[in-house]
């Protein structure tokens, strides 16, 4: 076989792994940037002021929000149920000590802290979690991308090859979802006063770019033959079209239905869909083409994973404009997002139970197939994901609340804090006060380029492949290479936030 062929099979036929793996996968990330956030503020009680050296921000940043990831889908994979705990106990430590330290000062009780934290007030301009979880959706597929072409990263991470639930087949639904919650539809504030395909209009406009490098990848992986899975999306799709083709699709459906109505849009486009491949022989033509033996003759045989799976998308895509719409609702006090976080909890139990209930009933989750189990289950991770973020967001704020003067970029600021916290030993952050460290922050970084981040993981994915045999590449080269990949992709964009560049004119 040749090296091209290798590659191919190295990551073809594969089942994914189970859900209860995937989910604590996902407490990592939250569970990261918990870590960061109580390490600055430990520093601040320490020395009294922020870390103000740019070079060890960006080396902290990467190595406690990046580095675990690496390590925790390749060597460290085998034991990556214990992960979380071992961070989450380092999590508690440093918020014990935090906490002690405070107290000495103001001996509150507990208990009242916490009843006067749920009365503060915080920023209202802004969701921090949805920006995170973009960002760590980008961070995460882009070590994916290489990873999965190293032997350290395990196959039932990759993507599955019919039926099957694998890390990256969760990426793929996790970008639709975190691209649907801050589209245009659901962060327009005033839409009665605009014509009604106005959104359509700029949507057409805005979606070049992501056709222009989905035709880019196309040219450059037929030139020089680079390796790929013919039965992800097909012989000349690509993600990049999809992305394209569901913002399209969603602003047309979304101008012609009322966007509080988008969740029974996307149910009932879901539901129509998962019929269809349950009463007619259109699953079979996916799975097996127009013959019956994988033929691809004609565009839409050649393409029809990619073309047919757009359904499935774009319920996914509309299913989370209504979350974005929902979370955008005003909420300006911690009890208001506490509450918020139970609803999150209960979607994702409601989701979980259908998700069962959708196997049992259909088939298990394929993302070839973008069925109706696949959207379910995405649908529930992501929401998973997000409430991880809003958790993490509030514990943050509440311990910057125990040290007055503390900073964390990327975080909930109170605003208007009830004016018994001084009594009670718990000092305000000033209102309208600026976050010295958000110029300091990788994730504010990355979320003012992340298509040209995600660009750039691809484009440095392939010069790895082209100049390494990662087949048969051993543990301490792959971690080396993984690191350093990251490192560069992540320096690039930082340098590009300090000097406030945005690499964006569409």
């Amino acid at each position: 076989m040749s090296q091209k062929q290798l590659k191919e099979a190295f990551i073809s036929n594969l089942n994914g792994t189970s859900l209860l793996e995937i989910s604590a996968g996902l407490s990592l990330p939250p569970l990261c940037l918990l870590c960061r956030g109580l390490l600055l503020i430990l520093y601040y009680l320490h020395h009294g002021k922020p870390v103000s050296s740019r070079k060890y921000s960006l080396l902290l940043d990467f190595l406690v929000l990046v580095s675990p990831l690496l390590f925790s889908c390749t060597v460290l994979s085998p034991i990556l149920f214990f992960i979380p705990v071992i961070l989450a106990a380092f999590c508690a430590g440093i918020f014990s000590k935090i906490y002690s330290q405070r107290k000495q000062e103001a001996r509150a009780p507990f208990g009242q802290v916490v009843k006067e934290f749920q009365k503060a007030c915080l920023d209202p301009e802004g969701i921090p979690a949805i920006t995170v979880f973009r960002v760590y959706v980008n961070v995460l597929t882009s070590i994916s991308i290489l990873a999965v072409d190293f032997p350290q990263y395990p196959r039932r991470y990759a993507k599955a090859e019919t039926y099957g639930t694998g890390v990256m087949d969760l990426g793929v639904g996790a970008f639709i979802f975190g691209n649907a919650l801050v589209c245009p539809e659901v962060r327009q504030k005033s839409p009665r006063t605009q014509p009604r395909f106005s959104s359509l209009a700029r949507q057409m406009f805005s979606v070049w770019p992501l056709v222009s490098l989905g035709v880019g990848r196309l040219l450059s992986v037929k030139s020089i033959e680079y390796h790929e899975h013919t039965s992800e999306y097909g012989v000349h799709w690509n993600f990049f079209f999809t992305l394209a083709l569901v913002r399209l699709a969603a602003s047309l459906l979304l101008a012609i239905f009322p966007k509080h109505k988008a969740w029974l849009v996307a149910l009932a486009l879901a539901g129509l869909y998962q019929l269809l491949l349950s009463t007619t022989s259109l699953k079979v033509f996916i799975l097996h083409g127009s013959d019956g033996r994988d033929s691809r003759l004609g565009f839409l045989d050649a393409n029809r994973e990619g073309l047919l799976s757009l359904f499935g998308y774009l319920a996914i895509y509309l299913a989370s404009v209504q979350v974005g719409l929902w979370l955008l609702q005003c909420r300006s006090s911690v009890r208001g997002w506490l509450d918020a976080l139970k609803g999150l909890a209960l979607a994702v139990v409601v989701l979980w139970v259908l998700l069962q209930l959708c196997q049992m009933c259909t088939e298990p989750v394929s993302r070839r197939l973008a069925n109706l189990p696949f959207c379910t289950w995405v649908l529930a991770h992501c929401l998973l994901l997000l409430g991880f973020f809003v958790l993490t967001d509030l514990t943050l704020a509440f311990t910057k609340l125990l040290v007055e003067g503390s900073s964390v970029p990327c975080c909930w600021k109170v605003v208007q804090p009830p004016d018994s916290r001084k009594k009670q030993g718990m000092e305000a952050v000033e209102v309208g006060r600026q976050d010295k460290l958000s110029q300091l922050c990788l994730i504010s970084a990355i979320n003012k380029n992340q298509l040209l981040f995600f660009l750039l993981a691809n484009v440095m994915t392939g010069a790895v492949n082209i100049l390494i045999d990662t087949i048969h590449s051993k543990a301490a080269f792959t971690l080396c290479i993984l690191h350093f990949y990251m490192f560069c992709n992540c320096l690039i964009m930082y340098v590009l936030h300090a000097r406030n560049i945005v690499l964006k004119f569409w």
